[in-house]
């Protein structure tokens, strides 16, 4: 029986004798027996040298790096996140003319202003820290959604979403404007975690200057190898952003706070979306 396992193992190493006979020893040891020791020694070689070939035509044909957020996901998916950047932006527009400065999405703006307070002792350190701890609540409870819905976070999050701007614009309806505010926050916080995987957000749809540095690199790409049109999806992406915060701009006049019940629409319309275009292959199953 021992005889027979052996001869059959070598039998399968010589699938892969091949592979070695270049690199096969010149002395005692047969070409066989040689293929089936290094098998055993690196198993994993022929897929180090498959992954190796695939990476390799990966970047020939888009010229950026294997495990890039964008290239991830398909045009679709990356056409949602420009459309739930725009809501961010339209959000935030609303939110940063309602709280005279002061952002719901944008917490970079938040933490400078929180900075200058401090050093100022003004109270407005506190109004910033307040959203800013509310922002974080909001991507807390929306990554906890997500990993309880798992493959189907994105329509879970975005209905999470809806949801949140829909309160918040019910409390603005009953003159709760600071209630409506947090609820604004959460909203956005939440937001973020639709492109959630194993615990990392691949695509911030409110952090555009992080975006804006993508499109920079591959722009910067282009000359050495990198594709012509690699930093689109990033533009796009914060072309959205732009679109809504000017879409935000133009209602709130008009409308106030009532026009988060747009952005609750929006959202609960992108949530169905999602729901059609079923679990994407990048998401954990």
């Amino acid at each position: 029986m021992r005889a027979t396992g052996k001869s059959s193992k070598l039998s399968g190493a010589r699938k892969y004798s091949r592979l070695w006979q270049r690199s096969a020893p010149t002395d005692r040891i047969g070409a066989n027996e040689h293929a089936y020791l290094q098998t055993w020694r690196q198993p994993s070689a022929v897929g180090q040298a498959s992954c190796t070939g695939r990476a390799r035509h990966y970047g020939k044909r888009s010229g950026r790096k294997r495990f890039d957020a964008m290239t991830r996901y398909d045009r679709r998916v990356r056409l949602l996140a420009a459309g739930l950047s725009a809501i961010a932006g339209y959000v935030d527009a609303i939110g940063f003319l309602s709280l005279g400065g002061f952002f719901v999405s944008f917490m970079s703006g938040n933490s400078t202003r929180l900075g200058v307070g401090l050093a100022n002792g003004s109270v407005s350190a506190l109004i910033a820290a307040a959203l800013i701890a509310t922002f974080v609540t909001g991507v807390a409870i929306g990554s906890i959604v997500g990993r309880l819905v798992r493959a189907r976070r994105r329509p879970a999050v975005l209905g999470l979403v809806a949801l949140l701007l829909a309160i918040a614009a019910s409390l603005d309806m009953a003159s709760q404007t600071r209630p409506a505010i947090i609820a604004m926050g959460l909203a956005m916080g939440a937001e973020n975690a639709v492109f959630e995987r194993d615990g990392e957000i691949h695509i911030s749809l409110t952090y555009m200057t992080g975006t804006l540095v993508k499109v920079g690199q591959r722009i910067a790409s282009i000359p050495f190898g990198g594709g012509p049109w690699a930093w689109t999806p990033y533009f796009l992406l914060w072309l959205g952003l732009v679109t809504g915060a000017v879409a935000g701009a133009l209602v709130y006049p008009s409308l106030g706070l009532a026009g988060l019940w747009i952005a609750a629409g929006a959202a609960g319309l992108f949530a169905l979306v999602a729901v059609w275009m079923g679990p994407d292959r990048s998401d954990p199953t």
